[in-house]
Formats: C-alpha cells, structure tokens, sequence
C-alpha cells in the first residue's frame, strides 16, 4: 500500500515538473526572453560596444540624480524616473520646469529595464539610452536646460572635470554628448531579473501554481504578441489596433508618423501605474481589459484578467541597490539657478 502511495506521489510531482518545464518551453516558442542568469551574458547583452565602467557607472550615476542639470536647478532624471518608486513618478503626465504638466499629457515610463527595448520614447524617435538622455534636459516642459547650460554648470565644478578624467582619460571633452552618454551607460545598469526569469531559466518552482496559470493565460490570449522578447515590450506597434481606446481625448498624442506607438515594458508594471501612454488607467486589471479591447479585439473576463495579474505581480524584480549619492558642491563660476 505504502508503494503504491509513493509510486502516485511521484507521478503527481512528475507530471507538475513535465507541466512547469512545457510551460517555459511554451513561453519561449510564443518569444519571450528570459534575462540571462550568467554575468558575462548579461553584460554583454547590456554593454554590447564593452564601454561600461566602474567609474564611468559612479559618474553616471551622480548626474542621473544632478538637479543642476536642469534650468531651475530643481529638476534631475530621478524626478520623473525616481528609482525608489519602480523607475517611474506615479502620476499621469510628468512634471517639469515651472510645474509644467507635459503637453502632450505623456505618462512617465519607467527606466528599469529600459536598455532592452528597441527604441525609447513614446514615438519611439530615439534609438538607445544614450541619445534618449538629451530630451527631457533640453525640452521646455521638462529640464529646459540649453546644452550650453549644462555644459557650462558640470565644466563649472572641478570635482566633475576630475571625474570624467577618470573615467574616460585625460583628453576627454566634458560636452553635452559626454555628460547624457555617461548617464545613459549607468540606466543600462537598471536591469531587475525576476522570478518569472528564473522560471524560464530553468527554476521550475519560482512560480506559484497560480502565477504559472497567469502566464499559460497571458500566452494564450495574445498579449504576448506585443509584449514580448526580453524586454516584455520595448517595440513599436499600432495604437489602437482594432478597438477604440475610451481614453483617447486625454492628451493629444496620436503616436508617431504613421501611428505606432512604444510598447511599455510589462516589467516592473505593479510599481508604475498610471498605466497606457496618458497615464489615464490606474488600476492593472482594467488596464490587461482595456488592452484585450483595443488591441486584441477581446473582451478579457474577470477571471482570466485576475489570472493575468497574479503573473505580471511576478515580474517585480530584484532592483540594484541605489544608494543616493553625495554631489559636489557648486563654485562661484557654477550658472545660477533660474526659475524663468
């Protein structure tokens, strides 16, 4: 009796192993990617030109939260990208100079995990990081800051000279390429692997039996379609495809020429509500229905967007410990602040 319990315990284990195993191959056949769990991969998949450095990460980091890139001096890349709040701001549209709400009611995506997507940007006009960097200093709604501002303000404060000497040689030009470059190689350090890699790297039992059923659900609707690769989005597609979106008259953003629109990445998507491009939904489960709708010409049940949830609540990663760091100080040469 007591073998035959054995030899029925086995079986059931076995078959939820067989299950957990088929799954992950299921999810990597419907083209979703895993982050690689060796280092070296990792980093090459982060760093693929071989430039990032210690320093040049210390240095990066110290501008990413440098207010006095900013016109007023207030505003750094942690204000709308706040890495403590999943790399996001928490509100619809971003805040920038003089309390200017973005014109375009454009929500703030977040910035962990953003060196997998193809392009950044609503719009999807910049190509990497390092490019995206020179936006928001530049635009008036945001840092407003010329780059002969920040130029001037970073070449103002010896410490910074030094350090970007450090980092790339004594030769270097402290320009506005050098500076958004720099904090660009940081971001690609923002990368939170999660249990749902580790389930597809082979750890069969870092799902729930409910997450799992959440993913087998979220591949068999489709949403992995858009929200796919590494990135779990990051691409571009068009928006709305086949329903209307019922926040479309917030804002006026329509995407970019021919109507596509970035995929968000689904990574860290329980710490970045509000949710779609407008920041106009604030609750996940209406944000997985809504997208059933305009999307995938679907209407998603409680149920099956319950199930959907319980997985996305799985792709909260380990986050890279960010301590704030100290700034220099400011010299008399150091442009002041302005308000105007």
């Amino acid at each position: 009796m007591k073998i035959i319990k054995l030899i029925g315990t086995s079986l059931i284990a076995s078959s939820f192993v067989c299950g957990a195993s088929s799954l992950a191959e299921k999810a990597k056949t419907s083209g979703l990617v895993p982050i690689p769990e060796d280092p070296k991969a990792l980093s090459k998949l982060i760093d693929p030109k071989g430039v990032i450095t210690d320093e040049r990460v210390a240095l990066g980091k110290q501008l990413y939260f440098e207010p006095r890139l900013s016109k007023s001096g207030l505003i750094s890349c942690n204000t709308c990208h706040n890495l403590g709040m999943g790399g996001a701001d928490g509100v619809s549209a971003a805040v920038g100079h003089n309390w200017t709400a973005n014109p375009h009611h454009l929500n703030s995506p977040t910035v962990y995990n953003a060196v997998f997507a193809q392009l950044q940007f609503w719009d999807g006009r910049s190509p990497d990081l390092e490019d995206q960097a020179q936006g928001p200093m530049q635009a008036m709604p945001e840092m407003a800051a010329a780059p002969s501002l920040v130029e001037q303000r970073v070449n103002s404060i010896p410490e910074y000279v030094e350090s970007f000497k450090k980092a790339y040689g004594a030769e270097v030009k402290v320009d506005f390429q050098a500076i958004t470059s720099v904090i660009g190689l940081f971001e690609r350090t923002l990368v939170t692997p999660s249990r749902y890699d580790d389930f597809l790297n082979g750890k069969e039992d870092a799902l729930s039996e409910e997450e799992k059923e959440g993913l087998a659900v979220f591949i068999d609707k489709g949403c992995a379609t858009c929200h796919g690769g590494i990135a779990l989005g990051g691409g571009m597609q068009p928006f709305p495809l086949v329903g209307k979106y019922k926040y479309a008259n917030i804002g006026d953003f329509k995407g970019d020429k021919n109507g596509m629109v970035k995929v968000p990445t689904l990574r860290e998507v329980t710490q970045t509500a509000p949710y779609y491009h407008n920041g106009a939904i604030w609750s996940l489960a209406e944000a997985v229905q809504e997208m059933g709708r305009t999307q995938l010409g679907m209407e998603i049940s409680d149920e099956d967007t319950q199930k959907i949830v319980t997985f996305l609540k799985a792709l909260e990663g380990r986050k890279p410990v960010i301590e704030y760091p100290q700034l220099p100080n400011s010299t008399l040469d150091t442009p002041k602040p302005d308000m105007n």
